[in-house]
């Protein structure tokens, strides 16, 4: 079934369970832990507001990270053409990202791509935030709430992208932005500065960089900087658990990751710095998942954990039959 807008906005603001167009309201709050999803999940589904909109209500979750190009395209944003990454296998360590072995793109391409660019900043210096606010208000009447929107700035951004970008989130409802950790300290320094200007937190999305080290020095940079760490990153690199990383800087973590991978030792050819083991279906790799929501459960830490969905898609399957198998674990482990 295909719901449309108007379906959306029938959804009954009382009872919660219910609605007009017969959708039930999600609740994926498991015994006080919030257990959301990455948008990205859903990358090789349609991606428009309501597609997506629809996802969460089928696979009952309450809460989202909310990637950009869904927001934007219903916003009316010029927006390239939407890359569809396929849900077979990857290289070991990859992160869900294009495949291994695509060629160069041409001096057109790169130029198509500046144009692009270019557009899309322009776009943002004055767009208007009335569709964002239609936006929220038709997902939290459907009982899903916005809990980060990532968008992530960069240092070629003029200071009206950035603008944008809090604006944004803050319009959405988001308490946080993410974006991956920086390498760069230029970018550090001007990102930790204009959220911690804005009051609205920036939290780095971790692979298998940071370890102490790399985590100080980001969290240092301001009081407004966070992290959103990848617990099956964290794992699959380096064959450490994430629970000391947890329980050391809950502090400054504003959301995870969950996801399950094997670890390092199960890298084959694709062995090297940032590698690590390939993604599993939940409970099959070897991420201590169950340990990890069992300690924000059990410490009451107030962030959400967000199902980021890589694995390969079984033969015979499908991306909501297996997101639904994710929020299933979640609950099953959070009992």
């Amino acid at each position: 079934m295909r719901y449309t807008r108007r379906d959306f906005g029938k959804l009954a603001l009382a009872g919660g369970a219910a609605s007009q167009a017969g959708i039930a309201k999600p609740n994926s709050n498991f015994n006080g832990v919030q257990i959301g999803a990455i948008t990205y999940s859903f990358r090789a589904l349609p991606g428009s507001a309501e597609d997506t909109l629809k996802y969460c209500l089928e696979c009952g979750i309450s809460a989202v990270e909310l990637m950009s190009n869904v927001a934007e395209s219903y916003a009316g944003a010029p927006l390239p053409a939407r890359p569809v990454f396929p849900m077979g296998p990857r290289p070991a360590g990859s992160a869900g990202g294009p495949p291994a072995g695509r060629p160069p793109i041409t001096s057109q391409q790169r130029a198509a791509m500046e144009k692009s660019a270019t557009e899309l900043s322009k776009w943002r210096a004055s767009a208007s935030m009335d569709k964002y606010d239609e936006f929220r208000r038709m997902y939290e009447d459907a009982g899903v709430r916005i809990y980060c929107f990532k968008l992530p700035p960069t240092l070629a951004m003029p200071k009206e992208e950035y603008d944008y970008i809090w604006n944004v989130a803050e319009t959405l409802g988001a308490d946080h932005i993410t974006m991956e950790l920086p390498t760069d300290d230029a970018l550090l320094q001007r990102v930790a500065e204009y959220a911690a200007d804005r009051r609205l937190a920036i939290a780095f999305h971790t692979h298998g960089q940071g370890g102490s080290s790399g985590f100080d020095r980001v969290l240092g940079a301001s009081s407004y900087t966070a992290l959103n760490l990848d617990v099956g990153h964290y794992f699959g690199v380096t064959g450490e658990s994430p629970v000391p990383v947890i329980e050391k800087y809950h502090h400054r973590i504003a959301s995870v990751h969950l996801k399950d991978r094997k670890g390092p030792e199960f890298s084959g050819e694709n062995r090297g710095p940032g590698r690590g083991g390939p993604n599993m279906p939940f409970g099959q790799g070897g991420t201590p998942l169950k340990e990890i929501l069992q300690l924000m459960k059990r410490e009451k830490y107030p962030f959400p954990g967000s199902i980021e969905y890589e694995y390969s898609t079984p033969e015979g399957s499908d991306v909501l039959t297996e997101m639904k198998k994710c929020v299933a674990f979640c609950q099953a482990a959070l009992a």
